[in-house]
């Protein structure tokens, strides 16, 4: 591992060492950007709150190949209604007889809840992506992805869904970890036990580049409040169509937490 790559896994390391648990989290309902699916709901983080998230990605590709992607991401409550964020990919890509491995670009984001939902209306969010080509395999482009999100609830039910785009040159892709061209998912998931558990599935379509084929998957995930500040999650998709992963496997954990100096006075 490089230095560079070193010395960013110790920075989040160190911000969960030096911060406080977040009390009396209801993260499971939240559903994060490839965690455990595709699909993310309306709404962010509670304002002033950190969230680390680890997830690990499986990638079994036609051909014999296969990505592993382990992706850190912090998020943080950075404005009323919205939060803010960064990840670094690092993704081993494996070809029979060959494999490479490295960081997979620098990734910033930026959502922005609407409204809540109300009888008439569900609840519409923003969402914007920046991937910047930093690493051994994020390629030599950057990119922006605009995603819109909505979330309708009933009871403890609720449907999901989203429709993104990329902007900006696709020579020069990341070899893992790339924006499709589009995107478009619709997700529906149940709350059970108590009010603990999380059950989701997906329908996505996608598009890699201009002029390819629709990627076609169907996927089913978890997430269960472990305690009040981790959840844990596990996703699996199926590809349904003759491109795209045949199948994957999605493991994650995030930790909420809140960082005293960074609180307003009185809370």
């Amino acid at each position: 591992m490089r230095p560079t790559h070193t010395a960013a896994v110790l920075a989040a390391a160190a911000l969960v060492l030096s911060a406080a648990p977040a009390a009396a989290q209801i993260d499971y309902r939240n559903l994060d950007d490839g965690r455990p699916v595709h699909t993310e709901d309306a709404y962010p983080i509670e304002r002033y709150a950190f969230e680390l998230l680890a997830p690990v990605r499986l990638e079994a590709l036609p051909g014999g190949l296969d990505n592993t992607i382990v992706a850190p991401e912090v998020e943080y409550g950075a404005f009323m209604n919205g939060q803010v964020g960064l990840s670094l990919p690092f993704a081993r890509v494996h070809a029979p007889g060959a494999s490479d491995f490295g960081l997979a670009g620098l990734r910033l984001h930026a959502f922005y809840n609407f409204n809540t939902e109300s009888r008439s209306l569900p609840a519409f969010a923003l969402r914007a992506d920046l991937a910047l080509p930093v690493g051994a395999l994020a390629g030599d482009v950057a990119r922006l992805t605009v995603k819109g999100i909505a979330t309708r609830s009933w009871g403890l039910t609720r449907a999901h869904l989203n429709a993104a785009w990329s902007f900006g040159s696709e020579n020069g892709l990341a070899q893992a970890e790339a924006a499709p061209r589009w995107s478009g998912s619709l997700a529906v998931d149940r709350t059970l036990f108590r009010q603990s558990l999380l059950l989701v599935v997906e329908g996505l379509a996608e598009q890699e580049v201009r002029g390819g084929p629709t990627i076609a998957t169907l996927a089913a995930g978890t997430r269960w409040q472990w305690t009040p500040a981790d959840v844990l999650d596990l996703g699996l998709s199926r590809r349904l169509t003759s491109s795209g992963p045949d199948f994957e496997i999605t493991v994650g954990l995030s930790h909420a937490f809140a960082l005293r100096g960074l609180l307003p006075a009185g809370r």
